[in-house]
């Protein structure tokens, strides 16, 4: 039995308050994501942006009109102009990874991974996948020469593809697939002829696909 002192207690004024920081939760976790989704879509519409007129070309006020939010709203997920910037650029990165790099990973080492991303980077600039095609294209000779997080998120990020490239080359001559060569200068003269490719394209030359890969086979080709 409850004791007397328990069970005589009128009921509690005092409202639960449990339930409605549960409510509380959930609608700031509702809010967070819609914050989330909302920002992920204004980087996107950036990159576009900045395919097209270079990272330069972004402001709130900008990306606000084209998207008819308020250009407070932008702010106050972005704060300011260089932290724009870098999501546009992590856009752009994670973007060109779910498109060429993470495909051309199913295949095995070597020259048939080459092969894979050397064909999905025809496939991501003649499409294009961002509207001004190639993104580093675009933007790292407007920022070659301005130290910054900006600068230093493109460079790094070119780099890593530079390396990708001569990592599946060292590769490609480690078992016999092409012959001997300076791979780091390989995988330079490839990546010079993919952005001279993306102008190409840009002007209208189609026919330039044809070459890249006719330049392709030049460094792929088997070992004498």
């Amino acid at each position: 039995m409850e004791p007397m002192a328990q069970r005589d207690q009128p009921p509690s004024s005092e409202p639960d308050m449990r339930g409605g920081s549960r409510t509380n939760a959930v609608v700031a976790d509702k809010r967070l994501l819609r914050g989330a989704r909302t920002r992920q879509a204004i980087a996107r519409h950036g990159v576009d942006v900045a395919s097209l007129e270079g990272l330069d070309g972004l402001s709130l006020g900008r990306l606000a009109a084209d998207l008819g939010l308020s250009k407070s709203g932008i702010q106050a997920l972005f704060g300011t102009r260089e932290n724009l910037q870098l999501a546009v650029v992590a856009s752009a990165h994670e973007q060109f990874l779910d498109a060429v790099v993470r495909p051309a990973l199913r295949e095995p080492h070597g020259v048939a991974r080459l092969r894979a991303l050397l064909e999905r980077w025809i496939v991501y600039a003649e499409t294009p996948l961002f509207a001004g095609g190639c993104f580093w294209s675009a933007n790292l000779t407007e920022f070659d020469s301005r130290p910054g997080p900006v600068r230093d998120a493109l460079l790094r990020q070119h780099r890593e593809w530079r390396a990708l490239l001569a990592g599946e080359l060292r590769r490609s001559i480690d078992v016999g697939e092409i012959a001997d060569a300076d791979v780091d200068l390989v995988a330079f003269q490839i990546d010079a002829v993919l952005a001279a490719a993306n102008v190409a394209l840009r002007l209208g030359d189609a026919a330039v696909v044809d070459k890249v890969r006719r330049v392709i086979d030049g460094f792929l080709g088997p070992a004498s």
